[in-house]
């Protein structure tokens, strides 16, 4: 379990292809440069969340470590197969402050950005989600972004028309220190996020479902 608060940022130092995959459909090994973030407490077999995906450490250093990319997980994030800068959170002990929120460190579904940019001392992020994650973002609820924990500020709904798609839009207020703390600095019109939905809110739909399948 994590907390959505960037340790560090790192940066994916290399990525090599792992063997024995069939018609380029191999995962990658990642050596990721850890930053400020101390390894010194960190064994292999460890989690550290990069980018909001939980990744299982099984090489290091005093400063690098390496994690394992299945295909699957490449399909299903971004940001983690080619170098640069990513964030960082080591899983959550149960002698520390929950300042963000519950995370699993499971990447619900790729967002994409649709606006942002600075409003007055802070910046507003505008992301568009598949619409298959829309009853689970609400007001002032909860979510992750490339392993940041936020708070919605505006949802809205947005019907399919032309070509696109269905989706779920949504604004976040970024404070500075989130921005000077955090890669989201480096977004843009355009970019893939990795979305992770708030952890009890996934129960509560599957309960509240359960509950319309018993009537």
């Amino acid at each position: 379990m994590f907390t959505g608060i960037v340790a560090a940022v790192g940066k994916i130092a290399t990525v090599t292809p792992l063997a024995g995959g069939l018609d380029g459909n191999a995962g990658v090994r990642l050596e990721i440069d850890a930053g400020a973030l101390s390894l010194a407490d960190v064994a292999l077999g460890d989690s550290i969340a990069v980018n909001g995906a939980c990744m299982t450490v099984v090489e290091k250093t005093a400063t690098n470590f390496c994690v394992d990319v299945s295909r699957e997980s490449l399909n299903c994030t971004a940001g983690l197969d080619a170098i640069g800068e990513v964030n960082l959170e080591k899983a959550l002990t149960l002698a520390e402050r929950l300042g963000g929120h519950l995370v699993s460190g499971h990447v619900d579904g790729l967002g994409t950005v649709r606006r942002f940019e600075a409003v007055g001392e802070s910046w507003e992020l505008v992301i568009d989600a598949p619409r298959e994650l829309a009853k689970f973002l609400a007001f002032k609820g909860s979510v992750v972004v490339n392993g940041v924990s936020l708070t919605v500020n505006r949802v809205e709904d947005i019907d399919a028309h032309a070509d696109a798609a269905p989706v779920c839009r949504f604004s976040i207020n970024l404070i500075p220190h989130t921005i000077s703390a955090t890669t989201l600095k480096h977004l843009r019109t355009g970019s893939r996020v990795n979305l992770e939905i708030d952890l009890i809110a996934r129960y509560v739909e599957r309960m509240l479902s359960m509950g319309k399948g018993a009537s």
